[in-house]
């Protein structure tokens, strides 16, 4: 699928210590940034949080403190992080209510003003659900493979 960007495009992907956007960080950090004129460059960091990671983030994500213990903290990755999402528009699966959020929190921790203005926030959840109705007709259709019309007929003549 060819994609007919006018900027660059960043898909972007956190694994953390937790769900908590206020006081949870960042452990792993992945960047797929596409270009207009198809180039593209990615990159996977892990992050030291600094802080324990909890055994029920490292049963999601897989990544434990041993595995993050020398690694960079995100303080000393985050310049390089604004540089490479320097004027695009940022996507990613759940990103608006939970990645980006938590990635803005830590840049402020570091004193960095993330600034997500001018920029346009694709979040891949919010079209999958659009895609795939989430209601009544949609379950019906999934698990008894009918219309829901077929159903209100078979029970108005019953």
């Amino acid at each position: 699928m060819k994609l007919n960007l006018q900027r660059p495009l960043a898909f972007f992907d956190l694994e953390t210590t937790g769900i908590n956007v206020a006081k949870d960080r960042i452990v792993e950090i992945s960047i797929f940034k596409m270009q207009p004129d198809g180039q593209s460059v990615s990159k996977t960091q892990r992050v030291n949080p600094t802080i324990h990671i909890p055994a029920d983030a490292s049963a999601v994500h897989g990544i434990f403190d041993e595995d993050v213990k020398d690694a960079p903290k995100f303080s000393e990755i985050a310049k390089d992080i604004v540089i490479l999402l320097e004027d695009c528009d940022l996507a990613g699966y759940n990103s608006n209510r939970f990645d980006l959020p938590l990635m803005i929190e830590e840049f402020l921790r570091v004193g960095i003003n993330f600034s997500i203005e001018n920029r346009r926030m694709i979040d891949v959840q919010k079209i999958f659900h659009k895609m795939e109705r989430r209601n009544l007709e949609a379950a019906y259709k999934f698990y008894c493979q009918k219309e829901i019309l077929l159903l209100q007929a078979e029970l108005k003549y019953k």
